[in-house]
């Protein structure tokens, strides 16, 4: 007895099999493998998503960045110690940051994130800043430093035109450090690469 229950539980050759259980058995494999199939998608979907997810952090990190050098702008802008055309310089690189901003805001939430909001206060050194020379290399320190978080971002970015965004805006922070500093007297692109 126990022979022929074991027997039930080991494959049939194939050509020892009838039309009906091998069409049975054909669909059960068909079906195995449209789970199989759909596996490396499932899992690529999940990839996605948690490339999605990465992506939202990463940009919700740099919107919080942008949200920063717009109110940093606007107390320089409000000091009174920037004069023409510091002063329209500085609106100018503020008017940027918003840029940025927006187009990260909305790139969020096309991922399906929610944006990063700004902050009701900043912890700015503002008793620090006493001359235009001091306003000026607070703002340059901030774009070196908007620089170095978007230069650590593009190479993590899960897609290509994310990646080319961050680029862009890089690019931007970049220009906007080695002008200030240039305003400052240094020089403004003192190295060949941008670390």
């Amino acid at each position: 007895m126990g022979i022929a229950r074991n027997q039930h539980l080991h494959p049939e050759p194939v050509s020892g099999l009838s039309r009906r259980v091998f069409l049975h058995r054909g669909t059960l494999s068909a079906a195995a493998i449209g789970l199989l199939a759909g596996a490396p998608a499932l899992v690529a979907g999940r990839r996605a998503e948690a490339a999605a997810g990465q992506d939202v952090r990463i940009l919700n990190t740099a919107l919080s960045a942008e949200h920063e050098a717009v109110a940093a702008y606007q107390v320089g802008a409000e000091s009174g110690l920037l004069k023409k055309p510091a002063l329209d310089l500085a609106v100018q690189f503020q008017g940027h940051h918003r840029e940025h901003a927006d187009l990260l805001a909305a790139t969020v939430k096309k991922l399906g994130g929610e944006p990063a909001a700004e902050k009701r206060r900043y912890a700015f050194p503002v008793d620090d800043l006493r001359t235009q020379e001091d306003v000026l290399r607070f703002a340059a320190g901030l774009e070196k430093g908007a620089v170095g978080a978007y230069l650590g971002a593009v190479p993590i970015l899960g897609s290509g035109e994310l990646a080319k965004a961050a680029a862009s805006i890089l690019g931007d922070e970049a220009m906007h450090w080695a002008v200030l500093r240039y305003v400052l007297g240094e020089n403004p692109v003192p190295h060949a690469f941008v670390s």
